[in-house]
């Protein structure tokens, strides 16, 4: 897929994560330029140092930035714009993991008593909110231009409805509904909103030594990268309101095939069919 992205502009949230610097490193191979967003200074300046090559002078931007705050996303959106020249691509990847609450998470499931209502708070802002505030801060423009990709990065609806498994699973369940109702807003104007997951345990430190997981056994982070390229490119904009599970995407296929094999409807369309709605159906 290389440089079918030239002349694009993405961002990129939780980019010195495991996943996101797959996903910058993808986009930046793809032809894009990038503003690596994170909390986490020092993984961004270790970003940068390691892709300082592949980038090319101008090409990679990266930001302090807590998602979980609306003036932080509207600045690094404005500098994104301004410091790359545009924007085009918006991958919703930043996320608060278990590992905030204890590392044994995955041995000994979170009880509720043992979540005090700040951490709460601190999931629903980043893993929730933060991806609102970033598609709130970069639609106007995308929509203006009438050409854009969303991808919010979720998780299996297994994570999502496991017992003593918040506050991760619900924000993500939310994550995902709102996904579905803004490729339905945005359809037809240009901007497609797709889900992508690993689709079990990713290889990253959201997932830790302390889960007893064979690490060989969990999705690679790299999985993440072809099914989003994809997403981003000319022959992605022809679907939105979809999720795609990254580990099932099989390289040995052409892109559109492999997108096809590892393709479903977002959420829940199922369970929405037939409401209880006065005169039958309620408005589209």
């Amino acid at each position: 897929m290389s440089m079918e992205l030239e002349g694009r502009v993405a961002i990129v949230t939780g980019a010195a994560g495991g996943i996101g610097r797959e996903l910058v490193q993808g986009l930046l191979g793809a032809g894009a330029k990038v503003a690596a967003l994170d909390i986490d200074e020092t993984g961004l300046a270790a970003l940068a140092a390691r892709l300082e090559e592949e980038a090319g002078a101008g090409r990679l931007f990266t930001r302090r930035t807590d998602i979980g705050s609306y003036g932080e996303c509207e600045a690094a959106v404005g500098e994104a714009r301004e410091k790359l020249g545009g924007l085009h691509l918006l991958v919703n990847n930043g996320a608060v993991g278990m590992g905030v609450i204890r590392m044994d998470h995955m041995t000994d499931l979170v009880e509720i008593h043992e979540i005090a209502p700040d951490a709460w708070d601190r999931f629903v802002a980043v893993n929730l909110s933060g991806a609102w505030y970033m598609t709130r801060a970069a639609i106007e423009g995308l929509l203006g231009q009438g050409w854009g990709r969303i991808v919010n990065v979720t998780t299996s609806f297994f994570t999502m409805l496991r017992g003593r498994f918040h506050p991760y699973g619900p924000p993500k369940a939310g994550l995902e509904a709102m996904s579905a109702g803004h490729a339905k807003e945005f359809e037809g104007r240009g901007v497609t909103v797709n889900v992508v997951v690993p689709g079990g345990p990713a290889d990253t430190p959201m997932v830790p030594a302390e889960s007893g997981i064979d690490r060989a056994s969990m999705v690679p982070p790299s999985a993440m990268a072809p099914p989003v390229l994809w997403l981003c490119s000319e022959a992605g904009g022809a679907w939105t309101g979809h999720r795609y599970v990254a580990g099932r995407w099989d390289a040995s296929l052409v892109p559109a095939a492999a997108a096809e094999g590892c393709r479903a409807p977002i959420g829940w369309p199922d369970l929405a069919r037939n409401p209880v709605w006065p005169g039958g159906k309620p408005p589209e």
